[in-house]
């Protein structure tokens, strides 16, 4: 005699595939089930809700909540990329300002990780993000990046200083050409071929726009490049650090790197430009068109860009690919010349033009590369 429970034991899926006689229950259930609506869900718990037997089995998915959870999703994702591409372009109009008035770029950098770090310990001490927990084996590792970041954030604004905005993104865009060549020495990944010819148009471009530069300057270009080589690096190592340690969150690992740039730059911004938030030098800057109050407000906000910027850029990564990421940050990187350009008003003649937007469509071209999965190995299988 079959006895049927208010509440019917469902067989494991992981025991299906054992050969032992249905029951009629089992019978109708399977027909039941096949003769319902074309829903792709094959297990009973994932089913839309329908009466079997005189029981009713629930969905715990309904397909209007999934759509409407993804129509939010993609609406939060696209805000972000938009605040992103906001605060990047505010970012480099507030600091170029800052550096023509102000030009010592350690002083300027150093003020803005310190408006960084001072935002962290507000997130930590309001608990936005759980504080992180870092072991001394993590040490070495994580001086090695911040060292890296420091470095880049102080020659971008070397270059910024002596050259247009345009000019020091443009040469930015090398940055591809140095994942490749630190994921090769470093972490021993080859490129494939497409990553490869992807490279060239970034090559070309990058330098048909330094010889057409108006403001072109071998300090400027030297210090773009040189923050290509240490940002590359950095994330190159980065993604060592997080495969070979225990894992940190990326909003805790940049914001302890974060810290920990400041610490260091410090010291070496007072060695190299000296205290320069004196009244003399303050009345130095202003004397230039601005006033106290601009000059301040500017170098804040530069600040407060800047980390916010980062912030959120680390944020978009941990809800999309790496390569979407990439897509975006070529995206980023044309508003931002082009935003600069009209701000400024600065000169671009024909040729220039066409390598910035050769060497940009190189890092497209780069980022589709990328997504190209070489075949797997049928035998290795």
């Amino acid at each position: 005699m079959l006895l049927i429970t208010p509440y019917p034991r469902l067989v494991s899926p992981l025991l299906a595939t054992k050969s032992t006689p249905e029951s009629s229950f089992t019978r109708r259930a399977r027909a039941s089930s096949s003769s319902s609506s074309s829903s792709s869900y094959h297990w009973p718990f994932l089913t839309p809700k329908r009466r079997l037997n005189g029981f009713k089995l629930k969905s715990a998915t309904v397909p209007g909540d999934v759509e409407s959870g993804s129509l939010v999703k993609g609406l939060k994702l696209g805000g972000m990329f938009g605040v992103w591409y906001l605060l990047n372009i505010y970012y480099n109009i507030f600091n170029k300002q800052v550096l023509r008035v102000f030009p010592y770029p350690a002083t300027v950098t150093a003020f803005q990780l310190g408006c960084g770090t001072l935002m962290i310990s507000i997130m930590w001490l309001l608990k936005l993000h759980p504080r992180p927990k870092v072991t001394p084996s993590q040490l070495p590792a994580i001086l090695q990046l911040a060292a890296a970041h420091t470095l880049g954030n102080l020659l971008t604004n070397v270059s910024l200083g002596r050259v247009n905005v345009s000019f020091t993104h443009t040469i930015k865009a090398m940055e591809p050409f140095f994942t490749v060549l630190f994921s090769v020495l470093l972490l021993g990944e080859w490129p494939s071929l497409w990553i490869v010819c992807s490279l060239l148009p970034i090559v070309a471009g990058v330098s048909l726009a330094s010889f057409t530069e108006a403001s072109f300057n071998w300090i400027g270009f030297c210090s773009a490049m040189a923050s290509n080589v240490t940002n590359q690096s950095r994330n190159v190592l980065s993604k060592k650090f997080m495969v070979e340690k225990e894992a940190l969150d990326n909003i805790n690992l940049f914001s302890i790197i974060t810290i920990i740039s400041f610490v260091l730059l410090v010291p070496v911004a007072i060695l190299i430009d000296g205290f320069k938030f004196t009244p003399s030098h303050l009345q130095l800057a202003t004397s230039q068109g601005l006033t106290v109050k601009e000059f301040c407000l500017m170098s804040l906000l530069a600040g407060v860009c800047l980390h916010s910027y980062q912030q959120v850029s680390y944020m978009i990564l941990e809800m999309v690919s790496p390569v979407t990421h990439s897509v975006g940050n070529c995206v980023k990187r044309v508003v931002v010349i082009a935003s600069s350009i009209l701000f400024f008003k600065t000169p671009v003649s024909p040729l220039n033009s066409i390598g910035t937007a050769t060497a940009l469509a190189g890092v497209y071209l780069y980022t589709r590369a990328k997504r190209i999965k070489p075949n797997p190995n049928s035998k290795s299988s």
